[in-house]
């Protein structure tokens, strides 16, 4: 799928739709070099049976918006607990949980304090975190960064080792461009360079940011201006994956070795690009709701690069 294709092109909107709504939560196991997407799901149901394609790496979640309690989702920790419980029932389960940002929807303490008891149930070792524009609301994040600032020494972007994986969290939510577009800054840019530098080409890399990484639809803010020069450091690796939030829905692309996939969001689905009025909460009726909060199967092969999507819900 090309960025420069646009919603008013009747095939990019269908093929958007095809890739679109909420979801709970993925698995990436690393085979080969390569990970893999893996729906919860079925990891947690089909006795490790999909994770033994691979050494189960990380589970990604994304923008569980603890404290949202509007129409589109009235109890948005019960959907994330349930997705908590298909992990937990997981008989594979990987060391690191990846959070991409928008833990919470008005960055409040005692949101902060939910989602942190609600976390904790998570049986996985590890949990990696970096800001959405909903847990910096008060332009300095300081009850995010009061949590989850120790990694980054309270920047939002570090990196960290883990099974021969290179992993970067980069931080793109606090120097927003012009029609919202995030933005990492000269200062992020030099540190990602020199983090980069002298690692070999042959290390896989994962990237996880909040805003994606690439320009989805620049009227709604769903880039980050200065993401080409980021990924023009990371063109020499053979195995890049690219890990965002911030849309609550799948997209994916793949440019030469690097594979762009946004989450599914745990608390409500948005609009398609261009579709609506704005990237705003999507109201359906609430016996659809679980359906549109489902998870997705997500198998990238990269020979040739083609994405595969299947979806199950909570229904």
């Amino acid at each position: 799928m090309s960025s420069n294709q646009f919603p008013s092109d009747p095939s990019r909107r269908n093929a958007l739709k095809c890739l679109a709504f909420g979801g709970a939560g993925t698995l990436f196991v690393l085979a080969g070099g390569v990970l893999t997407p893996v729906d919860v799901a079925l990891a947690a149901d089909n006795k490790g049976t999909a994770a033994a394609q691979g050494t189960p790496l990380f589970l990604q979640i994304s923008d569980t918006h603890i404290g949202f309690n509007k129409e589109a989702n009235p109890d948005v920790a019960a959907t994330l607990s349930k997705t908590i419980d298909y992990v937990n029932s997981m008989p594979l389960k990987p060391a690191l949980t990846i959070h991409t940002g928008d833990i919470t929807h008005l960055s409040k303490a005692q949101q902060f304090d939910d989602a942190q008891q609600l976390l904790s149930r998570l049986n996985i070792t590890e949990l990696h975190t970096v800001p959405g524009e909903h847990d910096v609301t008060d332009g300095t994040g300081t009850e995010y960064f009061n949590r989850f600032g120790k990694a980054s020494d309270n920047k939002g972007y570090y990196s960290f080792d883990h099974n021969g994986v290179h992993f970067i969290a980069l931080n793109n939510v606090m120097h927003f461009k012009p029609n919202g577009l995030g933005a990492l800054g000269d200062d992020q840019l030099a540190w990602l360079k020199a983090d980069l530098n002298g690692r070999s080409s042959s290390t896989p890399i994962v990237v996880f940011a909040h805003m994606p990484l690439w320009t989805i639809y620049e009227p709604w803010g769903w880039g980050t201006g200065d993401a080409d020069q980021a990924m023009s450091y990371l063109k020499r690796f053979g195995s890049v994956t690219v890990l965002n939030g911030h849309i609550h829905q799948i997209v994916s692309k793949v440019e030469g070795n690097i594979t762009f996939h946004t989450a599914r969001s745990t608390a409500y689905p948005q609009p398609t690009a261009g579709n609506g009025p704005g990237p705003v909460p999507l109201t359906v009726p609430s016996d659809q709701l679980p359906k549109m909060l489902g998870v997705t199967d997500v198998k990238i092969s990269f020979a040739p690069p083609t994405a595969t999507l299947t979806d199950s819900t909570l229904a």
